[in-house]
C-alpha cells in the first residue's frame, strides 16, 4: 500500500475546501479571509486554476484571462489587486514557488483554495464547508450522492462552516446540526449565510438606463453549480424571472451570448434586466464579442458571506491569532536560514 506523505510548511497556511461536488461557497469564504487578513499581512492565494488552458505555476495579473488562470483566481485578483494570486496544479510546488518570491513580494500567509482533499500539504488550519440544505452527514458517495470521500473524513477539519444558512437561524437548529455533525472538542463550528448586493453593470459605459431588478423582469444567466440560492433571492425582489442555466464553469462563447440576446428580446416587458453571478461575469467580460443589447442590460450581483449568531468575532479572533503566532515562527525560521 502507498503511504501518502503530507508536507508541512513553516509559513502559515489555511485550507478552504469541501468533500462534496457542487457549490458550497468556497470563493466568497476565501474572499472573506482575504478581507480579514490583507490589511495586516501579505496574503497569497493558491489554487489549481480549474479549467485554465495553461499548465504549471502562474501568477495572476489583473489583466490575465480566464484561459490563463481560471475564473475564480481571476475574480479574486481583480477584487484584491494588491494580493498575490497564484495557480498550480501541484500545490506543494506552488507553495515552494511562492516562497522563492523577492522579500517584498513574499507572502506571510497562504490561502489554499479547494485543498481539503489535496492531502500532499498539511495546512495549519483546515476549514471544511458543508451546505445547510445538504450536510455531508446526510449525503452519499458518488455516484449515489455528491461526496468525493467519506463524510467521516470531516475529522481532518479544525473548523467546519455550515454555509448558505437561512438568515435567521434558531439556536435549536444550531444544536441539532452540532449533534448531527458530531463536532469534536478540537473542532469549531460556524454558520454563514449569503448576502447579495445591488446589481452592478458588467459593461458600465454601455448601460442604457439604471434599472432596479426590484421592478424589472429578470433574465438570469448562470454557469455555476447551484444557482438556486440566487434564484430564491430574486424571487422576492422582481416581478418575473426567466432563466438560462449553463453548466458549471461554462466556457462562454459568442454563440451563447447570441442565445442570451434572443431570449432577452423575447421577454415582453418595458423594464427588463439581465442578471448574472460575479463568477460568470468574469468569463463573459473576456469574450471578444458580446451583442450590444446584452452589454447594455447585463448586471452581476455581488456576493459576500455573513457569520451568524456572533460567530464572526470568534472566527476572526482564531484566524488572526493563528496567523500572528505562526508568522512570528516563520520570521524566526527565515532569519535562521539566512544565518
Amino acid at each position: 500500500m502507498d503511504i501518502l506523505h503530507s508536507k508541512e510548511f513553516s509559513i502559515p497556511t489555511i485550507s478552504v475546501g469541501n468533500i462534496a461536488v457542487g457549490g458550497t461557497g468556497k470563493t466568497p469564504h476565501t474572499e472573506y479571509l482575504v478581507r480579514l487578513l490583507h490589511k495586516e499581512f501579505k496574503v497569497a492565494t493558491l489554487s489549481r486554476g480549474y479549467k485554465r488552458k495553461t499548465k504549471g505555476f502562474h501568477i495572476a495579473r489583473v489583466d490575465s484571462t480566464v484561459n490563463e488562470v481560471g475564473d475564480e483566481p481571476l475574480q479574486i485578483k481583480q477584487k484584491f489587486p494588491e494580493i498575490t494570486v497564484a495557480v498550480d496544479e501541484k500545490r506543494v510546488h506552488g507553495v515552494e514557488e511562492l516562497l522563492k518570491s523577492e522579500k517584498h513580494h513574499r507572502p506571510e500567509i497562504i490561502l489554499l483554495d479547494d485543498a481539503f482533499q489535496h492531502r500532499y500539504i498539511n495546512p495549519g488550519v483546515n476549514i471544511l464547508l458543508t451546505e445547510y440544505s445538504r450536510l455531508v452527514t446526510q449525503d452519499h458517495l458518488l455516484p449515489y450522492g455528491r461526496l468525493r470521500e467519506k463524510a467521516s473524513n470531516r475529522i481532518r477539519a479544525n473548523m467546519i462552516i455550515v454555509t448558505k444558512c437561512p438568515g435567521e437561524l434558531k439556536p435549536i437548529d444550531e444544536r441539532i446540526i452540532t449533534k448531527e455533525l458530531d463536532i469534536k472538542p478540537f473542532q469549531n463550528l460556524y454558520f454563514t449565510t449569503l448576502e447579495y448586493g445591488a446589481p452592478v453593470p458588467v459593461f458600465p459605459g454601455k448601460v442604457r438606463e439604471a434599472y432596479s431588478h426590484i421592478d424589472s423582469a429578470v433574465l438570469l444567466v448562470t454557469g455555476i453549480a447551484n444557482p438556486e440560492p440566487l434564484k430564491e433571492y430574486l424571487r422576492h425582489r422582481t416581478v418575473e424571472i426567466h432563466e438560462i442555466a449553463f453548466s458549471d464553469h461554462r466556457n462562454f462563447t459568442p454563440k451563447d451570448m447570441e442565445r442570451v440576446e434572443e431570449r432577452f428580446i423575447e421577454i415582453q416587458s418595458s423594464h427588463k434586466i439581465i442578471i448574472t453571478t460575479e463568477k460568470d461575469m468574469i468569463r463573459i467580460k473576456g469574450l471578444n464579442h458580446v451583442p450590444d443589447i446584452v452589454k447594455e442590460s447585463l448586471h452581476y450581483i455581488p456576493l459576500e458571506i455573513k457569520f451568524l449568531n456572533d460567530g464572526k468575532k470568534n472566527f476572526d479572533r482564531k484566524i488572526l491569532n493563528y496567523v500572528r503566532e505562526n508568522k512570528s515562527n516563520f520570521d524566526l525560521y527565515s532569519r535562521a536560514n539566512r544565518v
